[in-house]
Order: C-alpha cells, then structure tokens, then sequence
C-alpha cells in the first residue's frame, strides 16, 4: 500500500458482535436444560426469550455500555430534571402511550385471526403482560423524563394531540405523531406473530430425537433447520420487546413508505399470498429434495448440509441484530457479520434455501407445466424479497450512517470483489494478442 494512500476501512456496526453471540449462548444453554430435563409448559418459550435476552442485556449495559450512546439520547452527566418536571411531560406521554397499547388491543380484540391457532398463544401472553406493562410504565417514563435529552418525542407529540382534542397542534408535532404510530403498529402487528410462533418451533426443535438423526441425513437437517428456525424467533421476538432507549435498541423511525409495508405485509398472516392454497403457493405438487435425491447417496448428503448452513446463515443474520431486530424500521445500521457479506444476508439465503429446498422444476406430476408453473411462483416470490429489500434501503438511505456502509459494500464487499475479478479478467484476455 502507499504511504499516502487511506485504508477503506468498514464502517462502524451500531450492534457488536458479542452481544448477540452471548445471547445465542443463553440460549443454547436453556435449550439444552429443556432437552435435558424434558421439560413440556406453556413457560416454555417465554423462559426461553429470557434466556436470550438477559445476557445481551446485561452485555449491552455492562461490556458495550451502550446507555452512554450520543444515539441513546440520554444525558448521565448533568444534573437531572427535577421529578416534578419530570411529571409535567411525563403524564402527557402516558397518555400517548396508553391510548396507543388500548388502540393495538382493539385490533387483536377485532381481528378473528388473533383467536385461532398460534395466536391464541400470543393473545394469552399479552393479555397477562398489559397490567405489569401498565405499572412499570409509570416509574420508567418518570425516570427516562429526568435525563432524556429531547422530551419531545411520538408518545409526546401523540398525548399532547389527544388532551387537545385534535385542535390547536403544532403541524410540526405531526411528523412525530406519524411516526409514533408507524413504530407501534409494526410492534403490534409483528409482536403477536413472533409470539405465536414460539410454541410450534418449540415443539419442532425438540421433537427431534438423538437416534433419529444418528443414521438418517434427512432426520439430522430437518432437525437442525428446526432448530435454527427457533433460534430466529426466540432472538427476534427478543429483538421486538426490547425497543428501549436505555439499551439504545429504541425504533428511530418506521418505514414511511406504502410500498415497503405492502411488500412486508404480504409474507405474513392474515395478509400472506405464500401459504397453502394462496397465489403465491409454491408448495403444490413438489417433489421437494429428500424425495428428489433419495436415491442418491452423495448427492442428498451434500444438499441436506446446504440446506443447514443456509439456514444458519438466516439464523445469523436474526443474531447479528442483538436487541435490535424487526421489520421495517430503523434502529442502527448493522456491518457486521453475516452484513459484511451482502447487504441482505436474511433474503437471500431464505430465497437460496426455498429454491433448493423445493427444486419447483420437479414435481409430483411429472408435467412440464406445472414445472413452469412452480418456478414462475417461486421467482414472483424472490422479486418480493428483492422488492422489499430495495424499499428497506429506500428508508434507511435517509441516514449518513447507511449511506457510508452501503459505499462500503460498493467497494470491499464480496461482489465488488467478484466483479473487479472478472472485469481484470477480461481486460487481461483483450490484452493477449491473438496468434
């Protein structure tokens, strides 16, 4: 390198490495003790979330100290508010803030489809947390009060809205309320879903026994990929619970764009087009990979253990966010692991993992058209994916910090690298005179 010449180094990651790490160790450990001791209880998944999230807590305040971050908005050294000024905004913002959980709870009350299946599991962990939610509220909202550094945020734009009656506001107050509810009703809509995934990928990840996996490849990847589909829940549920500012993991912004959040909606209950019998089922009559490759014996081990490292890598782009994960929103650009790779490392070893998976060019039938059928559903899916990646970069680009990053990308990621290969390649080849 030349004396002068600046290294390119990668941009800061707003999430370190070891926190989301100690948190997969929490859980593993717990996993273990529920395989261990057999335990079978509706306390179950929630303990496990526990498990997750006490150790990144504990990392995020003591190790990375991260309640001390500019981002945090809060002030530790000066003196703090007085508890009667603390009140004064204080109550405004429970007020915001109670209206809007009444608000989330009229709609889980409203929709059927948080009475049915898995979210009746959401619905009853819910319903059980709104009275401590209520009461820690108070103490927490009084005591952020005293040293936040711009009180003046959605819960208080919103509560300041509401005790006026919808008259005599700010406009500028609007963009803040905006905001506020875009932030709770991604936390509402994708709380109750990740909730009521718990139990079926708890029963999944444990259902697996040792000797069934011991001879039978087959066995051994829909065992691990279980268990990695329950790592991604449990970490991201963690991720949606957690939105405070003393842990700087609170929502920056919601996704303001209409699209962003039709290219989201539509891959999850009750909006999914992917699931059984919807337009986008890509599952109808396929052959899938154990049946394709069963009688191959090299070939169905080698695709059986892509199919587990790609969906370690999905679990590790869950991981890689700490306390920070959930759709659509903002809350601190990510650089490293599975995000010094690709920029999308969640959507594009999903979409690798479904096109592998399901092999759509081979079906049941035997016919050409459904083979095309398949495949022309499977790739509307992975444009949704694409699609939704482009919306998430649309809004995060709003920030200096991923403008940065995604230069970076630019430059030293992996592809960058790929295609300053093969265009020296090229170069190379047009420079070797013909004989």
């Amino acid at each position: 390198m030349d004396e002068g010449q600046a290294i390119d180094r990668r941009p800061r990651s707003a999430v370190s490495t070891g926190v989301g790490l100690i948190g997969l160790a929490g859980f593993a450990a717990f996993y273990l003790a529920v395989r261990y001791w057999h335990f079978d209880a509706p306390w179950v998944p929630l303990a496990g979330l526990a498990a997750c999230a006490l150790p990144m807590i504990l990392w995020s305040l003591l190790i990375d100290r991260v309640h001390r971050n500019p981002s945090a908005g809060i002030d530790w050294d000066g003196p703090p508010r007085s508890w009667s000024d603390a009140l004064d905004t204080g109550l405004i913002k429970l007020a915001g803030l109670w209206t809007t959980w009444g608000l989330i709870a009229c709609v889980y009350a409203i929709g059927r489809w948080y009475w049915v299946d898995g979210y009746l599991y959401a619905m009853h962990v819910m319903a059980a947390a709104l009275v401590p939610m209520v009461l820690l509220s108070i103490p927490y909202v009084l005591w952020l009060e005293r040293r936040l550094v711009d009180r003046e945020d959605g819960a208080w734009a919103f509560g300041n809205w509401l005790l006026a009656g919808g008259r005599h506001v700010d406009p500028a107050l609007y963009p803040r309320i905006a905001n506020h509810a875009r932030s709770w009703a991604i936390k509402g809509f994708f709380s109750a879903f990740m909730f009521s995934a718990l139990p079926g990928n708890w029963g999944n990840a444990v259902a697996i026994h040792p000797s069934m996996i011991r001879n039978d490849v087959v066995s051994l990847a829909e065992g691990l990929i279980a268990l990695m589909f329950l790592i991604d829940v449990s970490m991201g549920t963690v991720g949606y619970i957690f939105t405070l500012r003393p842990l700087d993991a609170h929502i920056r912004s919601g996704n303001p764009y209409a699209q962003a959040w039709m290219a989201a909606l539509i891959c999850y209950p009750p909006f999914i087009l992917m699931s059984a019998g919807g337009p986008l089922d890509y599952g109808q009559g396929q052959l899938g990979w154990a049946r394709a490759l069963s009688d191959h014996p090299l070939l169905q081990p080698i695709m059986a253990f892509v199919l587990i490292a790609l969906t370690g890598a999905y679990a590790w782009a869950t991981v890689a966010f700490g306390l920070r994960f959930s759709n659509l929103t903002h809350r601190g650009i990510l650089t490293h692991g599975p995000y010094r790779i690709t920029k999308h490392p969640a959507y594009v070893s999903k979409n690798l993992f479904w096109w592998l998976s399901t092999l759509p060019m081979l079906t049941t039938t035997g016919l050409t058209s459904d083979a095309i059928r398949n495949c022309c559903i499977l790739a509307a899916i992975s444009g949704v994916y694409f699609w939704r990646a482009k919306t998430e970069e649309k809004h995060l680009s709003a920030d200096p910090a991923y403008l940065a990053y995604a230069g970076w990308m630019a430059r030293q990621g992996p592809l960058a690298h790929l295609l300053r290969g093969l265009k020296g390649m090229r170069r190379t080849a047009e420079a070797v005179p013909a004989e």
